[in-house]
């Protein structure tokens, strides 16, 4: 069971889950046109098996009973994603009525629920013919995506709870334009540099153009990974610190101070885009509230390799079926360093927060107590930082359901609900049932 309930946290605390739109929907459906995943999947090599999400768990027919989940949980709320190519196929130009209607149908469905409906407008799948102009190297996308969020929230934004324009950062920029894990699978540091600086630029122009639709409770959305030196040596220290700078400082910083981390910019300012420096103005678009992805951390020892001359070793904690290792103690850590460094009193949500665990169904059952362990433990941590005094609001479960995990294919499970892919059934896991019990309202 759950160590946790409702009545441990302050009466507006809310309790949600999330998804991605790729990741869940069925691309193949709706006159969604193609993205830079479709192509990247069907490329050999890049992900597990070749799959894509082109049917994923359907969600796109079945969201209502996806969302009768949600709510027969107890939970408050659902974050969601909007896809780009779902809305608009080409990126720009005319779109798709099908694709609003869906979105209309889904938060209709969620406010008839009760539940929140809370939005990420791109959660990494771009359209295909963008991709083409270059994604996120080109300095046009911004306006690009600016024009998106116009569309989309001039469809739906009356009815959401809250915005956020982009999930995570990093791993749009760094992720994959350096590490070239995820699409379009670069390995180059002039791509990285210009991803990086574009990302925030769309951000913070679809948080204008919402703002000027008239829509509060805007945010943003980063990913936050904790970087612990390998030994205590200086070099180790230093190394570590880089990490965290292009991991995490760069885009708080920007986002919240207007400007980027020195070490970091030792290697990528001769490559950032010309008149990199004027957009801050933009990039600094005032938020209501800031949101953290969190799963694990990372030991960093430096070598002698190219910039950034550092790598990751393996650390000796218990692992996720990721083999990310369970480190509660910084997801503490980034909420109060968070307000304490960037945000101050502007609310905090936990956006993400789950583990991936080979969930199995016998005689009808998912047993999935690691997955309970988890959650207790990073729970407790939320409940340390609200003590002590960061000004935390809500807590989202990744993920609702298993599903898509990008160039992992279907393997890796995060949701509190199985999937079987074959049939698509879904089956909550004893994680689900425990959640369930923790959140009656009494």
């Amino acid at each position: 069971m759950l160590s946790f309930t409702r009545q441990d946290f302050p009466d507006d605390f809310l309790f949600g889950t999330a998804t991605s739109s790729y990741q869940i929907e069925g691309h193949a459906f709706g006159g969604a046109g193609k993205t830079h995943w479709d192509t990247f999947a069907a490329t050999p090599g890049n992900v597990v098996r070749a799959e894509n999400g082109d049917l994923a768990c359907d969600h796109y027919h079945r969201f209502e009973e996806d969302l009768d989940l949600v709510k027969a949980a107890g939970l408050d709320a659902y974050r969601f994603s909007t896809s780009w190519a779902r809305v608009m196929p080409d990126g720009r130009g005319a779109p798709n009525p099908e694709g609003l209607d869906f979105y209309d149908r889904l938060t209709d469905a969620m406010l008839e629920r009760g539940l929140k409906p809370c939005a990420t407008l791109y959660h990494w799948e771009l359209p295909v013919a963008l991709a083409d102009l270059g994604g996120w190297r080109n300095p046009d996308l911004p306006k690009w995506f600016g024009d998106f969020a116009e569309v989309i929230m001039g469809r739906i934004g009356d009815r959401m709870f809250s915005v956020a324009p982009i999930n995570e950062p990093w791993c749009v920029g760094w992720l994959s334009h350096f590490l070239g894990h995820h699409a379009p699978g670069l390995r180059d540091i002039r791509a990285t540099a210009h991803a990086m600086h574009h990302v925030l630029k769309a951000h913070g122009t679809a948080i204008q153009v919402m703002r000027g639709l008239g829509m509060g409770n805007l945010g943003g959305v980063f990913n936050m990974e904790w970087a612990t030196p390998a030994d205590d040596s200086a070099e180790a220290q230093q190394a570590a610190a880089l990490y965290d700078g292009y991991y995490n400082h760069f885009f708080m910083s920007g986002v919240f101070k207007g400007e980027y981390p020195a070490n970091v910019m030792e290697g990528l300012e001769p490559h950032m885009p010309k008149g990199w420096q004027e957009d801050f103005g933009i990039i600094q678009a005032p938020l209501d509230w800031c949101g953290i992805n969190y799963y694990t951390r990372k030991i960093i020892a430096p070598d002698d390799g190219a910039w950034p001359s550092h790598h990751e070793v393996e650390g000796p904690l218990p692992k996720t079926f990721m083999d990310w290792e369970i480190y509660p103690d910084g997801l503490y850590n980034f909420l109060t360093r968070t307000a304490r460094e960037y945000t101050g009193d502007l609310p905090l949500y936990v956006t993400e927060n789950g583990m991936a665990a080979p969930d199995v169904i016998e005689n009808g059952v998912v047993d999935d107590p690691h997955r309970i362990d988890y959650l207790n433990q990073h729970v407790a941590a939320v409940q340390r930082a609200l003590a002590d005094g960061a000004p935390v609001k809500g807590y989202f479960i990744w993920s609702l359901m298993d599903n898509y995990e990008w160039s992992l294919g279907y393997e890796k499970r995060f949701g509190l609900v199985h999937v079987d892919f074959d049939t698509l059934d879904r089956t909550p896991k004893s994680s689900y049932h425990a959640l369930t019990s923790a959140l009656i309202r009494t």
